[in-house]
């Protein structure tokens, strides 16, 4: 066993990964987002994906036992060793093949100056292979720039360049778990009273709501599956959540194919942490089960006991397009969702457009004014 608790036996199987030479003419192959098969850049050879990959599967995704994997028993093929070079500026840990050599970090366009080396992680058991290529990418950031009024020219002139993007693969966590819980509450049901005043003289007869409360206790039950979680620190969860939804049901069992071309992150959010993510977005929708379950207009939740249990997770790796913008010694970031094209981003505020609209505003206003006093 490793320091980590890992088996030793994965070492049989680190290889050369994501790096697949052309039979044709020994260049490296990419995957190709189109066409869904590796392409030859150099001479047009086409390798179809591992059938493994695509063909031979019988739909059901392989989940791992949660508490198992806390006391670090995990059968020796769901290990890998990989390589990564780490970020200081943003934390981001970047797999890398045996012979690729990190100049600058695709999170935040810094130079990585760390090499963490080899260590072992947990493989990911699914994917979801890219979907759209890096042009269309593109097409979707230059739409989404556009239409940012008070960005500097410079983000309009670095759409228009079509500077290059990176395409990556972003690791999550998925848990499935059974809930049963018991809470305790009050109910507020509304009705109305007529009361009478009088305002200036008249008489006004008017309805007035009230709500009646009253204790309430029970039981809900939910069973959770796919609840995603971000296993990195190196974008901002909102970024990512507002990537959502992905269409999980298109994922496929991991093929080291798919990366081919394609810049892989190795997760930094551990298992247990990661849990505890998913255990708020839970909570959250076993509140809103509580809510409904109590009824009535109102609903106050006074305590809730979740007993959870058969917890499972999946290792995944969801596909993006990245793009890193430096202003003022500053980096920004856009990412698009690779399989709907859903785009978020940072930008900086160009003080001189937002004084110049203030200005434009003020004079329109002021105009407005006069000439409704010469009417």
């Amino acid at each position: 066993m490793s320091d980590t608790g890992f088996s030793e036996d994965a070492d049989a199987r680190v290889a050369e990964k994501h790096r697949f030479p052309c039979p044709a003419c020994g260049s490296d192959l990419r995957f190709s987002a189109d066409k869904g098969d590796l392409m030859c850049d150099h001479c047009g050879h086409v390798e179809h994906v591992s059938a493994v990959g695509r063909d031979q599967w019988d739909g059901a995704l392989r989940e791992l036992d949660y508490e198992a994997a806390l006391r670090k028993q995990v059968p020796a093929e769901e290990i890998v060793e990989i390589r990564a070079a780490h970020c200081d500026s943003c934390g981001a840990d970047i797999e890398m093949s045996q012979v690729q050599q990190a100049k600058e970090c695709p999170f935040c366009a810094s130079p990585i100056v760390t090499d963490t080396g080899s260590h072992r992680q947990l493989k990911p058991q699914a994917l979801l292979p890219f979907k759209l290529d890096e042009k269309r990418a593109h097409e979707k950031m230059s739409a989404w720039l556009g239409r940012l009024w008070f960005a500097p020219n410079g983000l309009k002139e670095y759409a228009r360049k079509g500077r290059r993007m990176t395409g990556i693969y972003v690791p999550y966590w998925t848990y499935d778990a059974d809930t049963r819980s018991q809470y305790a509450g009050q109910r507020g049901d509304d009705y109305y009273t007529t009361r009478t005043r009088v305002v200036k003289g008249e008489t006004r007869t008017e309805r007035v709501r009230k709500t009646r409360w009253r204790n309430v206790s029970g039981h809900v039950a939910r069973d959770f599956d796919d609840v995603l979680v971000l296993a990195s620190d190196s974008l901002p969860r909102d970024y990512t959540d507002a990537l959502e939804p992905w269409d999980l049901g298109e994922l496929v069992p991991y093929d080291p194919s798919y990366l081919a071309g394609y810049v892989a992150e190795g997760y930094s959010v551990e298992l247990k942490p990661g849990f505890s993510v998913a255990r708020q977005k839970m909570d959250a929708v076993i509140a809103a089960d509580i809510r409904r379950d109590i009824g009535g207009d109102h609903q106050r939740i006074s305590s809730v006991d979740t007993d959870v249990s058969d917890v499972t997770f999946k290792h995944i790796l969801l596909p993006i397009w990245m793009a890193a913008y430096k202003f003022r010694n500053k980096s920004y970031r856009f990412v698009v969702n690779a399989r709907t094209g859903e785009v978020k981003g940072e930008r900086p505020w160009s003080a001189w457009k937002i004084a110049f609209a203030v200005v434009l505003a003020a004079v329109v206003a002021g105009a407005a004014l006069y000439l409704n006093q010469m009417q």
